[in-house]
């Protein structure tokens, strides 16, 4: 019997959008409905989980299962799920918010765990839901309502963050530039192991424009540079700027200057995650950012692959197991 041939449509729920007209989610969300049916993967064994703000009504609006759990523990949540159903393709849905203020640790130990899970993160710098405070990676001297003289808070980054827990993949990409969003997400679906996507998304009503530098499609050869794995970093309208390693710093140079081979050379697949990490320090305006796939590293046992080997060892060694019986081991107390 020949099953039907998935479309975008189809992965779209009877829900109402409720997102400000204009917000950079809903491009992600195209971009997501799009993917899916490229993947093959059942439907019914697809489950979305997000924690709390904007991006997290993002379950209501996919046709898959979900779950709209609670501030900062989606990834908790996550752990649990692809745990105990390892046949099960999981995805966290989360802000820069949620996942990196009371959620961090959470966010860190699924990526060191390597947990077979595809986490996006929607980065806007700023706190949407709760109408415009400043976030974990809110800009020095922003200023919001929470911090009407400007923050004076140092920015988190969160690819930095990522690869220092090194996660097997990670990767970056932005709500307007829509086929490499695209792209970015089919990538991390296909990944074995802990993805990573963290897509600058817009927030047109607290944010607007925090992100033109790369959303805007006109400044965007200058000021962002993508990653292509075994090609050189080059980057500018007339393409005629590339990265160079000097020593042990990276430097803007002009293409005309330098041969093609001495320009820095993409690998993310290397293990070490010492370059990955440099090119995630890489801001603007002092260089361009890059966008596309940092880290890929394959051949990584999953969290939950291995925590299932041991499930099948302990019943081979030990039997099936009997909750009663464990109950009454070993010291019991009777409470009068």
């Amino acid at each position: 019997m020949n099953l039907p041939v998935l479309k975008a449509a189809d992965f779209a729920s009877d829900q109402d959008v409720r997102w400000c007209p204009g917000c950079g989610d809903y491009s992600i969300l195209a971009q997501m409905k799009k993917v899916l049916p490229e993947l093959g993967f059942p439907r019914e064994k697809t489950v979305f989980i997000s924690g709390i703000g904007c991006s997290s009504r993002f379950p209501y609006y996919m046709n898959t299962y979900g779950m709209h759990s609670i501030h900062g523990r989606a990834p908790t949540f996550a752990t649990g799920l692809k745990t105990t159903r390892p046949d099960l393709m999981v995805w966290v849905i989360t802000g820069d918010g949620d996942a990196l203020s009371i959620g961090g640790n959470h966010f860190i130990h699924a990526l060191r765990r390597n947990l077979d899970i595809n986490i996006v993160l929607f980065n806007n710098r700023i706190y949407g839901l709760t109408k415009g405070q400043y976030s974990p990676t809110s800009t020095e001297g922003q200023v919001t309502k929470s911090t009407p003289m400007g923050s004076i808070d140092h920015p988190l980054n969160p690819l930095s963050v990522a690869i220092a827990a090194e996660a097997t993949f990670v990767a970056r990409s932005i709500d307007a530039h829509v086929k490499h969003l695209e792209m970015t997400l089919k990538r991390a679906a296909n990944h074995k192991g802990v993805s990573l996507v963290e897509v600058y998304q817009n927030c047109n009503v607290f944010n607007d424009g925090a992100m033109s530098y790369a959303q805007d499609r006109k400044q965007r050869p200058e000021n962002t540079i993508e990653l292509e794995h075994g090609k050189p970093l080059i980057f500018g309208t007339e393409r005629d700027k590339g990265i160079q390693m000097i020593g042990n710093r990276l430097e803007i140079v002009k293409t005309a200057d330098v041969a093609v081979d001495d320009l820095l050379i993409h690998d993310e697949k290397t293990p070490d995650p010492a370059l990955h990490f440099m090119l995630s320090r890489m801001r603007y305006p002092e260089f361009p950012e890059p966008i596309g796939v940092f880290r890929d590293v394959q051949g990584i046992p999953t969290y939950d692959d291995q925590i299932n080997d041991q499930i099948v060892q302990a019943r081979e060694k030990k039997g099936q197991g009997d909750l009663q019986a464990l109950l009454n081991a070993g010291d019991t107390w009777e409470v009068a």
